[in-house]
This record gives C-alpha cells, structure tokens and sequence, in this order.
C-alpha cells in the first residue's frame, strides 16, 4: 500500500485499518507498507475485490490515552454491504446501504457503525437497509462521497453491542455461558 503513512513513526507488526479491515502490518518502506491477507479475511470483506491503484482509507490503531473522536472500532469486519442508494443536495449527503440479517439486530437508528473503517451515526433503519448522512468534515476526509450504487462496502457494528448482545442473551435464557 503505497502511503505516507509507513513514514510515521510505525514498526513491523503494528496494526492498520485498511477499508476498516485490521491487518498486521509486515514491512514497512518510505514508499508504503505491506500487510499479509489471509483467506478468511479475503472471504468476509471486500479486499479481495480492490484493483492496484484503488485509493483505501487506511488508519492506524488508536494509542490507549488518545482522544476517542468517533465510536471503538476494532477493525475487524462483521459483514459487507452493497450501496442501495446515494442521494446528494447541498448541505445533505447520504447513502442508503444493505443490512444484512446477521447484523440487524446490532444497528439500532442512532446507534454506530464503521463503513469501511469510517465511524458514523446511524440515521434512519428500515426493512433490509439503514442510511446515514456524511458530514462535510466526512466527505472531504474519505472517499465515501465517491460512493456509487453497487459499490459494495465493510461493515463493523458497533464494538459495545456486538459483545453487550451474548451476555444479554446468556442473561435472558440462564445460560452461564460455562460447559459442564
């Protein structure tokens, strides 16, 4: 990944978001970085669909004691989603997205997610999709105004009610969540 980025102050084996997807980054150079994919992760995201060339949002992992500036993220990737609409007037940016079943229950209206790796407030939820709006600080700073119907995208729900959801559940049903 050709980037800047690798001239920061990085070391082989820290982590980056990139498209939101957590890799381990393997060698850095003054020209970029490289970062081993594996299978799985080419498999539940859309990497595996990137052309050379293809600009990524890529972000290093947040020191603890840093300022938190959206949601906690951790990069790694509950489903993907393709782009249902896009509708743009001045003052007002949104996409319409998929939502996929195995995450539904986890992306209330209001609530957050990451598209790829980009935290957002959640503006409106309905039967099969949910939207958000990007702020102009949003759109200036990402490609997801580039965005176009299709395209298909990263999805990570929010990190407290993927690990709220079990514990709620075990709660809910007795279960302890120990084998005998």
């Amino acid at each position: 990944i050709a980037s800047g980025l690798a001239e920061e102050q990085m070391v082989d084996g820290e982590s980056v978001a990139v498209d939101g997807v957590c890799l381990t980054v393997r060698v850095r150079s003054g020209e970029g970085l490289e970062a081993d994919v594996v299978a799985e992760t080419l498999a539940r995201t859309t990497l595996g669909r990137l052309a050379l060339g293809t600009r990524v949002h890529l972000e290093r992992a947040l020191r603890l004691g840093d300022r938190l500036g959206g949601h906690l993220v951790s990069g790694h990737v509950d489903a993907t989603a393709r782009v249902l609409d896009v509708q743009s007037r001045p003052g007002d940016h949104r996409l319409r997205l998929e939502l996929p079943v195995e995450i539904a229950h986890l992306v209330p209206k209001k609530g957050s997610i990451a598209v790829d790796g980009v935290s957002l407030t959640v503006a409106s939820v309905s039967e099969g999709g949910f939207e958000v709006a990007l702020v102009p600080e949003t759109l200036a700073r990402t490609r997801l105004g580039t965005l176009a119907v299709g395209d298909r995208v990263n999805l990570e729900a929010d990190l407290l009610a993927r690990y709220l959801e079990p514990l709620v559940e075990r709660r809910a049903t007795g279960d302890s969540g120990m084998k005998p």
